[in-house]
């Protein structure tokens, strides 16, 4: 899973879906209608027909990448949830402010990520993101322990702190070197989080030093923090920031909208739904495939009462 491809590729357009030639004429088929699934998380005061949210800004996220979206609902039977994974090509788990253990977006991530696991261990490529709330989780569900130290980065753009090991990332290889000078002198990454894991806690974890390269670190006067990894072995990132919210949340004024700070979104979402074009898993028939897209529901602007533009909400 460590190989990469040479940077000296040749890309055409085939029905069944692009296809990618290496020096030597080997195709490699990807997937050109790549599922992502969103999990959704649960609402603090449910109420009829509102028991769970997913917030609009990571489904046009997936969807500025060419990617299609599946709400993966809360408090369903694993079988349910194996019988998504079998169906989807990667999972994104979103930002929130619901319990990391006791909540149905905590056991229904850990569900997924056990899946992922065993199915890249035997050659099935699967990717996985956390965003913010979604990282915090990641963390916990690879070192067992929940590692989270307060932060003052509740509402704060910050440029990133580039690790030596970004430059042997898959996640950034592919962003333009420009980019890349912005993103690491510019507060182009939007935090919205109490709690992060420190450089500290993270270098002294084993599990997260063995399974996780930090891409980058972060500081909020005080502590530095880890703010984006990628795992060795695995197709698993998260980042304590939110790609997302640049190009499609516009409540806070601390949100950058510069033109590098909307290609960081797209680049990101870029990279991991090339990341989904990896896979191959399928919905058993084209019926069940349109039954579960989010196409079946409608977002509600909530832009005037949330820190979200739009949510869908669910039962």
């Amino acid at each position: 899973m460590k190989r990469r491809l040479s940077t000296s590729l040749v890309f055409l357009n085939l029905s069944i879906g692009y296809r990618v030639f290496g020096h030597f004429g080997t195709p490699i088929k990807m997937n050109d209608r790549p599922i992502i699934g969103v999990l959704a998380q649960d609402v603090f005061n449910p109420q009829p027909h509102r028991n769970s949210f997913i917030a609009a800004s990571y489904v046009k996220f997936l969807e500025s990448a060419g990617a299609r979206v599946v709400p993966l609902m809360i408090n369903k039977t694993d079988d349910e949830y194996t019988r998504l994974f079998k169906s989807i090509n990667g999972v994104l788990f979103p930002g929130g402010r619901v319990n990391l253990k006791t909540s149905g977006y905590s056991k229904a991530a850990a569900v997924f990520y056990r899946l992922a696991l065993e199915a890249n261990s035997n050659g099935n490529y699967f990717p996985v993101w956390g965003t913010c709330l979604g990282f915090e989780l990641l963390t916990l569900l690879t070192s067992g322990e929940l590692l989270l130290s307060h932060t003052n980065t509740s509402g704060v753009a910050l440029p990133l702190n580039f690790t030596a090991d970004v430059r042997d990332s898959r996640l950034f290889k592919d962003f333009p070197v420009d980019l890349m000078e912005s993103l690491a002198s510019d507060p182009l990454t939007e935090n919205s989080h109490k709690f992060s894991v420190t450089t500290e806690k993270f270098t002294k974890n084993e599990k997260l030093k063995n399974f996780y390269r930090v891409l980058s670190t972060n500081t909020d006067g005080q502590n530095e923090f880890v703010s984006t990894v990628e795992a060795y072995d695995f197709p698993i990132y998260a980042s304590q920031w939110h790609p997302e919210k640049n190009a499609f949340e516009w409540t806070r004024p601390y949100i950058p909208h510069t033109p590098p700070a909307v290609k960081t979104t797209f680049y990101t979402a870029s990279f991991f739904v090339n990341e989904a074009r990896k896979s191959f898993h399928s919905f058993a028939s084209v019926e069940e495939e349109k039954k579960a897209l989010i196409y079946n529901y409608k977002p509600e602007y909530t832009g005037t009462q949330s820190a979200f533009e739009q949510i869908y909400y669910f039962d």
